[in-house]
């Protein structure tokens, strides 16, 4: 076991290069199923969810070779179509694969996939959105079965515009018989980013980004060179840390206009910031305004993924705020963590009350999940004295060199092995 030990107080000064998309990068890997060819994936980010990716497609009979920053993937002996079950428990994103195993296999099996601990995640869209298109399945024990003689395309409607099915379906769909149309589908940009990859490999994909996304089954896939977008969770992330610590900072090489909520409610707090082009620099020395309420919303709303870095900001603004969590039931499980930092915090179903105060103190805590993880290693980070950050293993799944990164922007933080 690893933890942190951070000696707060530190402002932020520099520039920090944001990796490629976490969210992005996880779909694309379970995509390479599909083609035989060679696909080399540029800018990974070294977190633990991709290397269990990469672990599952090798389980799979697939080829995996890193490259410095990429992974270049040959799918091309790929032989076995169930996932192993230690290893979905370990990652979320496992389920991805059914639908490329199954368009490849006709066949797949995979255990139930874990994660991080934020409330019910349930697959039944997964699973309906694949019957559709003419797969039988079966739940026993655990494991989802799946088999079919041949996908046909069809028209599906989503009961919410849940990103992990229509990720699913579009994998299931670029081989299958005819036409796919997904209603209500999600608009988060990691969707238009699997679109695009997709496309680059040979698929005819189109509407990502929008409500609508219609899938032309294609027969054969090809291998290409793939950069996806960077991570605009990690981006939002270095922006809090700064906005909490003070300082100046530069996101480089991030999208602004994927977290132009945040932006905007960073604006409102009191940051100054500057765009220009794909570099963000966020300026503030100065204890921020709070702001009134900000509420978790599908894209372009703001991001459940920021929402536990935010509200760690909202505990040392000045006057209250009301954070509201709509997506995941239970994730302010870091809440009591923050308290023990000093953070005057109620939670009352799916919103938290925060009162401000002037500084966070020095704790020791424990990271329960990736994001309230990171916002516990940012609240260290703005402390007066001494923090230690236990359970890192959870921040690792979507951070790659994380306490690298804050050290170079002038952050006293340290991993120690327990």
């Amino acid at each position: 076991m690893e933890k942190y030990i951070i000696n707060g107080g530190n402002k932020l000064y520099g520039s920090v290069k944001i990796q490629s998309s976490k969210n992005s990068v996880l779909p694309i890997l379970a995509a390479t199923v599909l083609t035989d060819g060679k696909v080399k994936i540029l800018n990974v980010p070294h977190i633990s969810d991709v290397k269990n990716m990469v672990k599952i497609l090798s389980c799979l009979g697939c080829k995996a070779v890193y490259d410095g920053d990429n992974i270049i993937i040959d799918s091309s002996s790929a032989d076995c179509f169930e996932i192993p079950s230690a290893l979905a428990h370990e990652l979320r994103s496992s389920v991805f694969l059914l639908g490329s195993v199954i368009s490849r296999f006709r066949y797949a099996k995979i255990a139930y996939p874990g994660g991080c601990d934020i409330g019910l995640r349930p697959v039944d869209l997964h699973l309906t959105g694949l019957k559709r298109l003419g797969v039988q399945i079966t739940e026993k024990n655990g494991y989802i079965l799946c088999k079919c003689d041949k996908l046909r395309g069809n028209e599906i409607m989503l009961d919410c515009p849940s990103v992990g099915a229509t990720e699913n379906i579009m994998l299931a769909a670029v081989k299958a018989e005819g036409t796919t149309i997904i209603k209500n589908a999600a608009r988060e940009p990691e969707i238009e980013d699997l679109q695009n990859f997709l496309n680059r490999i040979g698929a005819k994909v189109s509407g990502a980004g929008s409500g609508t996304i219609r899938i032309d089954g294609v027969n054969k896939l090809e291998g290409c060179e793939y950069l996806p977008i960077p991570d605009r969770i990690e981006a939002g992330t270095f922006l809090i840390g700064a906005a909490m610590c003070g300082g100046e900072i530069t996101a480089e090489g991030a999208y602004p206009e994927n977290i132009s909520s945040l932006i905007h409610k960073l604006t409102e707090n009191g940051c100054k910031i500057h765009i220009n082009n794909d570099k963000i620099v966020l300026e503030n020395h100065k204890r921020l305004a709070s702001v009134k309420s900000i509420e978790t919303q599908p894209y372009p709303g703001f991001p459940t993924d920021l929402q536990a870095q935010f509200t760690a900001l909202c505990c040392i603004c000045e006057g209250h705020s009301i954070v509201t969590e709509n997506l995941f039931e239970t994730r302010f499980k870091y809440v009591p963590e923050l308290r023990k930092m000093g953070a005057d915090i109620t939670v009352i179903d799916r919103n938290a009350f925060v009162r401000g105060v002037e500084k966070f103190k020095g704790a020791t805590v424990v990271a329960n999940d990736l994001r309230g993880g990171a916002a516990l290693v940012l609240a260290g980070l703005a402390a007066d004295g001494r923090s230690e950050v236990m359970g890192i293993s959870h921040i690792d799944r979507g951070y790659g060199s994380f306490e690298y990164k804050l050290r170079n922007l002038g952050a006293d933080i340290v991993r120690v092995t327990v």
